[in-house]
């Protein structure tokens, strides 16, 4: 059958809702991930389009009015590997070849399928242990087994763990996200160490900057499970050929890269997982790359629990810790118009940052408040998740808590350490408060 020639690409951005309890504590860090970019791609073919979406504020390339005016008038099929595309662009042209051939996008990947079912991990951002522990039931109920958790200094870790492990059945597993925060591996180690004997935890993703090949080489002597990093920090060939790690998380999931870097991983028996974050649409295209990459054998990470909707018509499959991979043609998932309409938003494309205080508190008495959770200038984290290596440059006056603990200005002694959030309560004192947090650290001021 003939592949269609493009006539006319629209996009939509829309507003999704995060689930309650997600939304409270994503507005921390990433509340601008509900913003995602609906692309549907239409053809001469009146019956044959495609669909893709954006999650711009988390993307391995968005989409540009140039890139779309120059796809006007072609050939889907010859587009189908360039990633400059944007990530909901490119996935738009698997969905149209797909469907003018009759068969799902994975049959496009240029390898063999391996796998009906894809495991797909539960995700949540810094959350409390009660918190997390509400997660982990809502995630067992909707079929997850696996769980990754944003591990900090400043949320005990281990009460994270206890909290999890006490709301689920033994067969349920914990992968422990530090983006860097134990600093190095003199600090990290005994904490390690310790989290490790827990039968629950699986495996430590980014424990200390990826940047410390020396660090992970003596972490990986030291620790019994697994430890995993993202792919491209340093490059991949000094990770693999230093043996700095176990396995990796590939977050650039545009065709091209994503098929490459899985057969170079393969090449050296190194498990990995994807990050295709986004709702039910990008889910369904990391379902499609886990079909073909032989050792995508570590759960997927779509975040697509932390969405009030899927924006699909029908909800991919999930049991026993895998997703089915669709088995229609192209994505093998149709828009939802309905939530398309709902939650379409205007320029410009953010969300506002809530007025709150950040408080961590340790056993010990000692406090520190903050504004926000990173400095507006690099808070942007995932825009570039390695950036915080620049982090011991800023003024002490210029850092959040972000930056404030990779810098190592605050103990890394996580046991019985707390964060909570103080909302404004339209009391002077809150605004002085504020107003001092604004400037930078704010150490041992109680509050009321």
């Amino acid at each position: 059958m003939k592949v269609p020639k493009i006539t006319a690409i629209e996009r939509t951005v829309c507003c999704v809702p995060f689930t309650p309890r997600c939304e409270t504590w994503n507005s921390l860090l990433v509340r601008n991930w509900r913003i995602v970019e609906i692309i549907e791609v239409f053809t001469d073919a009146s019956d044959i389009m495609g669909i893709g979406e954006t999650v711009i504020h988390y993307t391995w390339q968005k989409t540009s009015d140039a890139t779309v005016a120059r796809c006007v008038g072609a050939n889907p099929a010859d587009l189908l590997w360039n990633d400059g595309l944007g990530a909901g662009l490119q996935q738009a042209m698997f969905d149209i070849v797909g469907k003018s051939l009759g068969v799902p996008a994975y049959r496009l990947l240029g390898a063999e399928q391996v796998r009906e079912n894809v495991s797909i991990a539960w995700w949540n951002t810094k959350m409390p242990p009660s918190e997390l522990a509400l997660e982990a039931a809502d995630a067992l109920a909707s079929g997850y087994t696996y769980h990754k958790i944003k591990s900090r200094p400043f949320i005990d870790p281990f009460a994270q763990v206890d909290a999890i492990a006490g709301a689920t059945p033994d067969h349920y597993r914990i992968d422990m996200d530090w983006n860097d925060m134990l600093l190095n591996a003199a600090t990290a180690t005994p904490i390690l160490k310790e989290l490790q004997q827990h039968p629950k935890v699986a495996l430590f993703e980014g424990p200390i900057p990826q940047r410390d090949i020396d660090g992970y080489k003596t972490l990986r002597r030291r620790i019994d499970i697994p430890i995993a990093i993202h792919a491209g920090v340093p490059p991949l060939p000094i990770a693999l050929r230093e043996e700095m790690c176990d396995g990796f998380v590939v977050s650039e999931c545009g065709a091209s890269a994503a098929i490459k870097t899985g057969a170079i991983l393969a090449q050296f028996d190194k498990p990995f997982w994807t990050q295709p974050v986004g709702t039910g649409i990008s889910t369904a295209w990391g379902c499609h790359l886990g079909a073909v990459l032989t050792h995508q054998q570590w759960p997927m990470i779509s975040c697509m629990n932390n969405y009030a909707d899927d924006m699909i018509a029908s909800p991919l499959q999930i049991q026993h810790g895998t997703v089915r991979v669709p088995t229609g043609p192209g994505l093998g998932v149709e828009l939802d118009y309905d939530a398309v309409n709902r939650y379409r938003m205007d320029a410009p494309y953010s969300l506002p940052e809530r007025k709150h205080i950040i408080s961590i508190e340790w056993p010990s008495g000692k406090s520190v408040k903050y504004a926000f959770m990173a400095n507006r200038v690099s808070g942007n984290y995932q825009a570039s998740p390695f950036a915080h290596a620049a982090y011991a440059g800023f003024p002490m006056l210029e850092r959040q808590c972000w930056e404030d603990f990779l810098a190592g200005n605050q103990p890394i002694e996580p046991r019985g350490v707390q964060m909570n959030i103080i909302h404004p309560d339209g009391s002077a004192a809150f605004d002085e408060l504020y107003a001092r947090c604004l400037r930078g650290p704010v150490e041992n001021v109680s509050y009321p």
